[in-house]
């Protein structure tokens, strides 16, 4: 089995209006998968660490610069067609816009609603981790 080796970005901000945290959720906007919601990323390239990749896909997919701060899960998962390894990585936003270049929606979820939406598998397995930061 293929195995694909990603970034995703954990990006948590504080709300300027209810001053609670939120996390960043897109929505897929292609493939098999279409209209679920994922932590937006993708795949390392040949000599590209995993926080590198994560600042260039977030540049490439939302014309957005967050800062890496840290690797806060690793997850495998088996997907029908591939095994996939995903490097989950909570970043600080440096900018206060985004452009959504792939995906068909954003939402910033709180807590209280990080389960209200249909997570890809992979991403699903890190909501308890995410929760802690929230």
């Amino acid at each position: 089995m293929k195995t694909i080796n990603v970034s995703a970005a954990v990006i948590i901000r504080k709300n300027p209006l209810t001053q609670k945290s939120e996390v960043l959720a897109t929505q897929r906007g292609y493939g098999d998968y279409k209209d679920w919601w994922e932590f937006p990323g993708g795949k390392i390239e040949s000599l590209e660490s995993p926080e590198d990749c994560i600042v260039r896909e977030i540049r490439e997919e939302l014309a957005s610069d967050i800062k890496p701060e840290k690797i806060i899960d690793v997850i495998d998962y088996d997907y029908p067609e591939f095994h996939l390894t995903m490097h989950c990585i909570l970043c600080t936003p440096l900018s206060s816009t985004l452009e959504l270049r792939e995906h068909e929606n954003s939402l910033w979820l709180t807590k209280e609603t990080l389960r209200s939406v249909k997570w890809l598998p992979a991403d699903y397995l890190v909501l308890n981790k995410i929760e802690k930061l929230l």
